[in-house]
């Protein structure tokens, strides 16, 4: 590819799967710089990733996807040369569009730490944002891994789509490839669960083009179990706090 790209992977108590995602990513980027956003794990994940050579930007407690995902995220940019001065969780991105913006041609992969060997197949969606087809390109699962009743997802669809117009498929999927003048604009992150609602509200408000692929990935999903139910209904208070932060969709 052209373009310079820098994967982000989003990881909580993975230590299983750490290391196939991080072995799935280096055969489609061999050479891509990887940042892991360890949101306070307390298994071997840190460790694993660190002797892969991966750069570990770890939070000590746990903070939420979206927060430990918005460190790694900074990290990355820096890393790419982009200026983030006065830029901190909770502040608006200042970002180097005066100084070259899209011309720094970087693309950041965006991946959670369980997708095992199919993390591979992301490079689809570096290659759409590379061609222009997208600013922002989401991976939407081909085959449906496990699951609930649908309620948080039905949600997170439903909100994008009053908050900014999108019909989307996969609302909550965290694969996704953003050229950098979106992800400077996604900045800071929703908290927790709501990262991706979030992002996708904040990406095309900002005038940025979100599409979706489908892609042949698999994941851990959460089963129909009390353990299962607790982490959605977690999911979807992060997503309901995500919408009412960003209001109404203004019209045009």
């Amino acid at each position: 590819m052209d373009h310079d790209i820098f994967l982000i992977v989003t990881a909580y108590n993975e230590a299983q799967q750490i290391g196939a995602t991080l072995a799935g990513l280096a055969v489609a980027f061999p050479r891509s710089p990887v940042f892991l956003a360890d949101d306070g794990s307390s298994d071997a994940t840190a460790e694993i990733a660190g002797a892969a050579g991966v750069r570990v930007v770890r939070s000590e407690r746990m903070i939420g996807k979206g927060g430990a995902a918005t460190l790694a995220a900074l990290a990355a940019l820096r890393d790419a040369g982009v200026e983030t001065r006065g830029h901190t969780a909770g502040q608006t991105s200042d970002t180097a569009d005066d100084q070259g913006g899209d011309e720094r041609r970087a693309i950041f992969v965006f991946c959670d730490g369980d997708l095992g060997e199919s993390a591979a197949e992301l490079s689809a969606l570096a290659r759409a944002v590379e061609r222009g087809e997208a600013d922002v390109a989401v991976a939407a699962f081909s085959r449906r891994l496990g699951g609930g009743l649908g309620l948080a997802r039905g949600f997170a669809r439903w909100a994008i789509r009053r908050r900014c117009g999108l019909i989307t498929v996969a609302p909550i999927s965290g694969q996704r490839a953003l050229r950098e003048s979106a992800l400077s604009d996604v900045l800071p992150f929703a908290h927790g669960f709501g990262m991706e609602l979030g992002m996708t509200i904040d990406a095309v408000r900002a005038g940025h083009r979100v599409v979706e692929i489908e892609l042949d990935l698999s994941h851990r999903a959460s089963g129909r179990t009390p353990a299962g139910f607790a982490h959605r209904a977690g999911q979807l208070a992060d997503f309901v706090r995500a919408y009412l932060a960003r209001g109404r969709l203004v019209s045009r």
